[in-house]
């Protein structure tokens, strides 16, 4: 299912039409930032300066449409925690997080929930006939913890049901470049209680390619989402390192990209 690309001047960000809310899954093009953060790096932490990175989310939100003067963002720690937010929780984008989590949901309007990502999968949820959204910070550890099992049930928790939900698996690492050892085969297979080697291409001796982007839509699947609502980005961030920030690809030497959702 295809992603949309849309430019803004130099800007370049994607959107997903099977996600009937306001979104967007950024590049690092279209930005102020220097250096090895060229050029729409959208977080602090990584060294640059408060004057870039408000500008960069300024220029984000005059090209999407977004409403980014406050969202509700985190210190991603490649957990299975995810946040229920609301609007008490919001702060400019730019300043440092106050909170540790991998995912947030909510059913506020106007109440931007983001996710930072740098090869990660990126995942976007929305039901929206009952008003709830999602988004979802994907790494293999997180992935293998459940993590997209724990947004689904919170997202329940505030109306949502299974088979009206639509999901985005944004640009991440692909199965083409993310070589994995073994344990986190075994870790993927244990999450879907179920035989993966359709997902596996063997590498140099016990390391292999995992398709991490298959391992989370079809977990969404066991979830109750239909098929036909998750779409998959083929997108590798790796192979893109000119249009993406790829942090197996810099030696970590990178900023960060978003994917963000609002009601």
């Amino acid at each position: 299912m295809p992603f949309e690309r849309h430019t803004a001047g130099a800007l370049e960000y994607y959107t997903a039409p099977v996600i009937e809310m306001p979104h967007a899954f950024t590049t690092r093009l279209g930005g102020v930032s220097s250096g090895h953060l060229e050029s729409l790096n959208l977080s602090i932490r990584r060294g640059d300066t408060e004057e870039n990175v408000r500008e960069n989310w300024n220029r984000l939100q005059k090209a999407t449409g977004l409403h980014l003067e406050k969202a509700v963002y985190a210190r991603q720690i490649h957990s299975n925690l995810v946040h229920v937010a609301t609007s008490a929780d919001a702060q400019a984008p730019w300043l440092e997080p106050r909170f540790e989590c991998d995912g947030f949901v909510t059913n506020e309007p106007g109440l931007p929930v983001i996710i930072f990502m740098a090869d990660c999968l990126p995942v976007l949820l929305c039901d929206k006939q009952n008003g709830v959204v999602a988004a979802v910070h994907c790494g293999w550890r997180s992935s293998v913890a459940d993590i997209l099992g724990n947004a689904v049930q919170k997202m329940r928790s505030l109306g949502a049901k299974p088979e009206a939900i639509s999901a985005a698996i944004g640009p991440g690492i692909g199965k083409c470049c993310f070589e994995v050892g073994p344990e986190v085969v075994k870790a993927a297979e244990s999450l879907l209680k179920a035989d993966i080697s359709d997902l596996v291409r063997k590498g140099e001796g016990d390391r292999a390619f995992l398709d991490l982007k298959s391992v989370n839509a079809k977990r969404l699947e066991q979830l109750g989402l239909d098929p036909k609502r998750i779409a998959v980005s083929d997108l590798c961030t790796m192979c893109h390192p000119d249009v993406f920030w790829s942090h197996r690809k810099t030696n970590g030497h990178r900023g960060v990209q978003a994917a963000i959702i609002e009601i």
